[in-house]
């Protein structure tokens, strides 16, 4: 098949998820074009059977904010006839699907039948789509796809109670781990980069509010009074700075480690101890998947898709969102017993790889991909 794939290319679960998608389905003989704003950063210079289509705003001064959903429409325009190619498959329902949609009517003057498939990531969802603003036209790109995906049962479930969806079928397909990549054994000198042999906790993300991270400063800090221990921040974002300043006001500042993007994280996971996810929206957990494939038990928030992904009890542990006091108590109940995490770690593993591994899914998204190419 020849895909196109649309995606946010910035640091981020659905853009990660659209990338290693595409890598893995070149891998198994199709043909991908991302067409997209920058080169998404999960993205190495060149691949076989693997191309970029850049969409070029025009900086007109006419417009105060430049259209990027008209200029993604014309790209993908261009490039499904340059490039004959089967469909398009849109990762976030706005502006992705409403571009592809106008790109397709386009295309009907030249006789292209090309498919729409979206995959619904979360906010697209929970937030953005709600929207009063964005509703209608969230729920007209969801009707007018031609496939729809869903990261997890509650964001389908979610999508349609917000949305109804009228004569909708959107099948669940969850994001999926490389197990040759998120394995603690392939990196056995990573620990020794944090040093001394205290607790690792760690937590990567773009760092916007609904991550809550002054949250995981708070929970660190009640867990290294009580047993010193070093926590990891990886990724950058707008709430960075109030991590910072709550590290400060909790005097913890010289035990936190914030460290940036960073692109690839296997190495960092294979290295904690512990993942730290209060997020009070998730509707799924990429994040969390990565840490438990690394054999890291996760302490995250009991909302949304995240029970979907980790195991209450198994694999990690789940509290309400904003339970400062019970995160800290779960993750110190784990690292007491050395017992107790070897056993949470492998099966975090294990897990992981069974419901979660590469091959399966990339393989549920080909025979999604031939349905709706009848």
């Amino acid at each position: 098949m020849k895909i196109g794939i649309t995606c946010y290319p910035t640091y981020g679960g659905s853009g990660a998820m659209a990338t290693e998608l595409g890598i893995a389905l070149s891998r198994r003989g199709h043909e991908i074009h991302f067409i997209t704003y920058r080169q998404p950063f999960r993205l190495p210079a060149f691949l076989p059977r693997v191309f970029f289509h850049e969409v070029d705003v025009g900086r007109y001064p006419l417009f105060e904010y430049p259209p990027y959903d008209l200029a993604l429409a014309v790209r993908m325009h261009e490039v499904v006839l340059a490039h004959q190619l089967d469909l398009l498959h849109c990762h976030y329902a706005i502006p992705h699907a409403t571009s592809a949609w106008i790109a397709k009517e386009m295309l009907a003057q030249q006789q292209s039948d090309i498919k729409v498939l979206t995959t619904l990531h979360g906010t697209d969802i929970t937030i953005v789509g709600q929207d009063p603003s964005f509703h209608p036209i969230t729920k007209f790109s969801i009707e007018k796809s031609d496939g729809l995906t869903a990261v997890s049962r509650f964001l389908q479930q979610e999508t349609v109670s917000a949305f109804g969806c009228t004569g909708c079928r959107i099948e669940v397909i969850p994001n999926f781990v490389d197990p040759t990549v998120y394995d603690r054994a392939r990196y056995p000198g990573s620990r020794g980069a944090f040093g001394d042999g205290r607790p690792v906790l760690m937590h990567i993300s773009n760092f916007r509010p609904v991550k809550r991270v002054v949250d995981i400063v708070r929970t660190f800090a009640l867990v290294t009074a009580e047993r010193p221990s070093l926590l990891v921040m990886v990724g950058d974002g707008p709430d960075r700075i109030l991590a910072e300043q709550e590290a400060r006001r909790l005097n913890v500042q010289d035990q936190v480690m914030f460290l940036g993007k960073i692109e690839s994280v296997a190495p960092l996971l294979a290295s904690a101890d512990l993942y730290l996810l209060p997020t009070d929206r998730e509707s799924f957990g990429l994040s969390a998947l990565e840490a438990l494939a690394s054999g890291t038990p996760v302490i995250g928030a009991n909302v949304g898709g995240l029970p979907e992904v980790v195991q209450d009890g198994v694999t990690g542990a789940l509290c309400a969102v904003g339970d400062v006091d019970g995160m800290a108590a779960a993750a110190l109940d784990i690292l007491r017993d050395r017992e107790r995490w070897n056993a949470m770690s492998r099966a975090a593993a294990a897990d992981a790889r069974r419901r979660y591994a590469l091959n399966d899914v990339v393989a549920h998204y080909e025979r999604f991909y031939t349905e709706a190419l009848g």
